[in-house]
């Protein structure tokens, strides 16, 4: 039987940055709500838990919306190819950049889904994609 946490109040995000210096903080302390127990010594926070905004939202957005970008678009008011480009942001700012060293096998399956995303936007239409997508293959093939 869990007891009722001792304060209710909603609790506020803990800083990741020194306000004075800009400096990365670390937590020395923290607390059970359910117990009282304390623990102190000195952690740090994850990449994603240190993130600062906008970043730290929109990826919270991106996970609640399960990697739908679609969705994002609708909630957001904005255009594919700027959520995508601050989705990128936010990546890196975690640290979470793409691998730039890619394979060929993978480049050429990112090429394929980037056609696929501009098919479905409407942006080419199924003629262009298909051209697009068999000069991808005979590019592998040769």
């Amino acid at each position: 039987m869990h007891n009722k946490p001792m304060n209710e109040e909603p609790m506020s995000t803990a800083p990741s940055q020194c306000p004075v210096c800009d400096s990365t903080l670390v937590v020395t302390r923290m607390q059970c709500p359910a117990c009282g127990t304390d623990v102190s010594g000195s952690f740090s926070l994850s990449r994603l838990a240190s993130l600062r905004e906008p970043h730290a939202s929109l990826l919270e957005l991106f996970l609640r919306k399960r990697g739908n970008v679609k969705e994002m678009e609708r909630e957001l008011g904005l255009s594919y190819p700027t959520i995508r480009a601050r989705l990128d942001e936010a990546f890196n700012a975690a640290g979470l950049e793409r691998e730039t060293d890619r394979a060929p096998e993978s480049e050429a399956a990112a090429r394929r889904s980037t056609i696929l995303d501009e098919l479905e936007r409407g942006e080419i239409s199924a003629a262009e994609a298909a051209s697009r997508l068999r000069e991808l293959k005979t590019r592998r093939s040769v």
